[in-house]
């Protein structure tokens, strides 16, 4: 069963959401954070509520500010306002009864569930895909010292999906804002099992911040490393191999008698 919820952040601004819930009432819950320039709908999400729904699991996939259905104009988002609207959504399934908790990050999503996570020590896991730790290194590799300047004077980056083309509006506080926030740093403070997969063949996100990442994490981690797959995981094989490995750490660990710790 799927449920469409709106609730809102801190800022007061309105937050698109959908619960999927199993057959049976549980206290188990995944919370998904989406990639830049996703939503909450994508497929990694979809592919993972349907594995772990008939396991048992319920999970919730929500919209970050400006992005599918939720509130804002995505050239004002920051990491500062999506880490508070990761927040809302783990305090919201707090309020709906879920005990046992799990928060999934993809990419830009992965860097805010690290935030996230290093607030929140009861959570019983996180599940990292090709998170980035290391945001303005990443922006900075990519656009290369003239985009940069580009954006800067512009308030404009280049299209960063696969075959879009064009330039998307992006304010430059962005990038300011990223300078806050280090997932390195974030790392040291998360005591919850974390599960990091990434493909060595990721055209974005440089693979030396995940080991770099499974180094400062504090509580126990596993890296897998798939060789050939890029950021998006593009080969079905790599798809489904991510996946299924994402959605085994985090079934692992919302097992009805786990021993990892439940949220609170």
């Amino acid at each position: 069963m799927e449920q469409a919820l709106t609730f809102t952040d801190p800022d007061g601004h309105t937050i698109s959401g959908v619960l999927a819930r199993p057959e049976k009432k549980t206290d188990r819950i995944a919370v998904f954070c989406h990639g830049f320039l996703s939503n909450k709908n994508s497929a990694t999400n979809r592919a993972l509520t349907e594995i772990l729904v008939p396991q048992g699991i319920a999970t919730f996939r929500f919209d970050f500010f400006g992005q599918g259905d939720s509130e804002g104009p995505f050239e004002n988002i920051t990491v500062t306002t999506a880490q508070r609207q990761a927040q809302a959504a783990l305090d919201l399934v707090k309020t709906k009864g879920y005990r046992k908790i799990a928060l999934v990050g993809s990419s830009f999503g992965g860097l805010v569930a690290l935030l996230t996570a290093a607030k929140n020590p009861k959570l019983s896991c996180l599940a990292l895909k090709c998170p980035v730790p290391d945001f303005p290194e990443m922006l900075r590799l990519e656009f290369g010292d003239k985009e940069m300047a580009a954006w800067k004077k512009t308030g404009t980056i280049p299209n960063v999906i696969p075959g879009a083309g064009g330039r998307i509006k992006l304010a430059y506080g962005f990038f300011e804002d990223c300078t806050r926030h280090s997932g390195y740093d974030a790392a040291k403070a998360v005591a919850a099992p974390a599960l990091i997969v990434q493909g060595n063949s990721d055209e974005y996100v440089p693979l030396h911040q995940s080991r770099r990442l499974s180094e400062e994490l504090r509580g126990k981690n596993v890296l897998v490393v798939l060789p050939g797959a890029d950021h998006h995981f593009s080969k079905p094989e790599d798809f489904r191999e991510m996946t299924t490995l994402l959605a085994q750490w985090v079934s692992d660990h919302l097992k009805p008698n786990s021993t990892a710790s439940a949220a609170r």
